[in-house]
């Protein structure tokens, strides 16, 4: 029996099913897809896509449980857990956050006790986000066995709805049922007539308004775009072809014809190079600044791709250093315009950076690394310091297949991957050139002028300020600092292993 909803102030404890209550789909199709592509690569992709018949054949004849067997096996098997927990960590709290629905969350979020989620995926695959984003306490599903190589061996256990249920009442043994029960389907009847108040959806919106805020997604990983269905999932499949020798054929037609022509061309090859406001004009290596150094135009961008400062050079039609902390040598070898490596001291990278004003216009990002969603990073304050002529220019991209920037992968891939998508298309904002007044030649703070340029830039994309930071999205992502040649302590690993470590990263990055 469905009873009368109450308060949610008078509600203390939760428990909650995921999939088709606290998500507003019930399908785990496309999270095992996610897995697969992302740990394992496209071969288990398109394996798991063959299998698809079958589970869903398994699902019309009343064996959902095997068929979620059959593809966590198919998914999972072989896979280091360590890449299981990382795409876990990083890829799928974005897809699962964009299908939470208000409604639920407002009731599941409101309650102040104890949290609990109850999922049919594995719970290595929702517990992050789960604990992270919806607040839970704890996470009830089944578990990916692992071998002693520390290697998933695709087989999951304790699945069943009764073991669900009699670890939701052993986790409330001691406080008596749960007050608030939300689910529909057969696993979540296991639990909810131990609630002593039971939501199914469709779910009211009328505690939507005062639900708590939920803890948006900024940080996050992973090659695709769109939630790989069944049908996206052949897409892309179809697709890939056509796209890798689209993107070959994309960046050799860049890095061959002059670079005042590529937003002309780029058209014709389906991307679209969009300009707004209006460019500042060459200011040229002979021109001096008020104090008698000469000096180009320091451009402030946000840092949205790895093809932001050629974008940029596109646009303006004129030679444009762009000063970067690490890319991989295979992006310096292809970009049309001159790259400055930085080494994170900050006098060393000062001067670099001076130097490089000296002969023409610089193009940097202050965030230190890319940010997908509509956030900006905590600017560093060093651009301040080096000149006053500083413009700012909201970057920003559209694709529909697939993101063009990676924590966890092989960066020398992100300009193909942008290149891949079927219609790539880049907008360019220049804003108004700082006033005198609003530099550190009128007594302000190096760090005032950071969080001026961020707080505009912010406003012009609609975007939303943090003081987040590189190391931040680095531990959340890859579980590092995001300093690739960083030396570790000298007992922390063998000689040899560091030595091997050392020539990885200078063939990868």
């Amino acid at each position: 029996m469905v009873m009368m909803p109450t308060p949610a102030s008078r509600r203390r404890s939760v428990v909650a099913e995921l999939e088709g209550a606290l998500l507003r789909g019930a399908d785990t199709f496309p999270y095992f897809m996610l897995v697969a592509f992302e740990a394992s690569g496209l071969l288990r992709f398109a394996a798991l896509l063959a299998v698809w018949p079958l589970l869903r054949l398994l699902e019309l004849l009343g064996r959902g449980r095997l068929a979620l067997r059959l593809a966590a096996f198919v998914a999972t098997a072989g896979v280091p857990r360590a890449e299981v927990e990382a795409v876990a960590r990083a890829v799928l709290p974005k897809f699962l956050a964009d299908d939470v629905d208000a409604a639920a969350w407002a009731a599941f979020g409101g309650c102040e006790g104890r949290r609990v989620v109850v999922t049919r995926m594995p719970r290595v695959m929702v517990e992050p986000f789960a604990r992270e984003h919806l607040g839970a306490h704890e996470v009830v599903g089944c578990e990916l066995e692992y071998s002693r190589l520390r290697r998933s061996t695709g087989i999951v256990r304790g699945g069943g709805k009764e073991a669900m249920a009699d670890r939701v009442r052993a986790l409330f043994a001691d406080g008596g049922w749960p007050d608030l029960g939300l689910g529909r389907s057969e696993m979540a009847h296991s639990f909810l007539p131990y609630c002593k108040e039971q939501l199914q959806p469709p779910f009211t919106a009328g505690d939507v308004m005062n639900a708590p805020p939920f803890r948006p997604v900024i940080f996050h990983d992973g090659r695709l775009v769109c939630r790989p269905t069944p049908f996206m999932s052949l897409v892309i499949l179809v697709w890939l072809p056509l796209g890798v020798l689209l993107a070959f054929v994309r960046i050799g037609v860049g890095i061959t014809v002059p670079i005042w022509s590529i937003p002309r061309i780029a058209p014709i090859f389906g991307g679209a190079v969009i300009m707004h406001g209006r460019a500042p004009p060459h200011v040229g290596a002979g021109n001096n600044t008020p104090d008698g150094s000469p000096s180009g135009v320091l451009f402030v961008c946000t840092h949205r791709t790895l093809m932001d400062p050629v974008v940029l050079a596109t646009v303006l039609g004129r030679r444009v250093a762009a000063v970067t902390y690490s890319i991989s040598r295979l992006s310096e070898i292809l970009s049309p315009i001159p790259t400055v490596r930085l080494t994170r001291d900050r006098d060393v990278d000062a001067a670099h950076m001076r130097a490089e004003l000296s002969r023409g216009d610089v193009a940097v990002c202050p965030e230190g690394t890319t940010c997908r969603e509509p956030f900006l990073l905590r600017f560093s304050a060093l651009f301040a310091e080096l000149s006053d002529r500083i413009v700012p220019v909201a970057m920003n991209y559209r694709v529909g297949l697939f993101h063009p920037t990676t924590a966890r992968g092989w960066k020398a891939m992100d300009p193909i991957f942008f290149f891949m998508n079927p219609r790539p298309v880049y907008e360019v904002t220049f804003l108004n050139q700082l006033p005198a007044e609003a530099t550190c030649a009128a007594g302000k703070s190096p760090v005032d002028v950071a969080n001026h340029v961020q707080r505009i830039l912010a406003a012009t994309l609609g975007f939303e300020c943090t003081s987040l930071t590189r190391k931040d999205k680095y531990r959340v992502l890859a579980g590092n600092d995001g300093i690739f040649n960083a030396k570790p302590p000298p007992a922390a690993e063998p000689a040899w292993q560091r030595r091997v470590r050392e020539v990885l990263g200078f063939l990868l990055h």
